[in-house]
């Protein structure tokens, strides 16, 4: 019987994929779809997918003055809060629980939601280190499936603020 449940619920989180893909297709972006045993962590998911730690863009949500936003950097690096408060010129800084954005991403797995803040009403900033990539992966709204991209494309969809932020 847990098997039948475990499989609703994969079934039920087949949709963010199928959100982000068909975004990308109707704005015509070239993709590759990279789908791995369950990970959690940004680490897990680089070994599974088969991706370095640089070429993986890990998203994190951080209020700012209140404001949900999201962060997004390389998988190998950390978010240093006072730079990110500088270049945002925000007064307070604070990383977001899962508990409390999970209910803006309905569609996605908590924590795997992709870096597109556009398709949820956010602002995002990238982390200049990103852009030294050619190419570009990250969730893609499930624990199991990562969306590799031009960093250009994402560039040029999302309008991520680009800013240093990291160490």
């Amino acid at each position: 019987m847990a098997y039948a449940k475990d499989w609703i619920n994969r079934k039920e989180h087949v949709m963010p994929v199928k959100k982000l893909k068909e975004f990308l297709d109707k704005e015509k972006i070239k993709y590759v779809s990279i789908v791995h045993s369950p990970a959690y962590t940004a680490q897990e998911v680089a070994a599974s997918a088969h991706i370095t730690g640089r070429e993986l863009a890990k998203t994190v949500i951080v209020l700012l003055d209140g404001e949900m936003a999201m962060a997004v950097l390389p998988a190998n690096r950390k978010i240093i809060l006072q730079d990110l408060r500088e270049v945002t010129g925000a007064d307070q800084v604070k990383f977001v629980a899962e508990e409390d954005f999970k209910k803006k991403f309905p569609d996605c797995e908590t924590g795997a939601m992709p870096p597109f803040g556009n398709l949820y009403g956010m602002e995002v900033y990238a982390a200049a280190a990103l852009g030294e990539n050619e190419a570009i992966a990250f969730n893609a709204g499930s624990h199991t499936e990562v969306i590799k991209l031009a960093y250009g494309d994402f560039e040029r969809l999302v309008k991520p603020k680009v800013v240093s932020f990291t160490t």
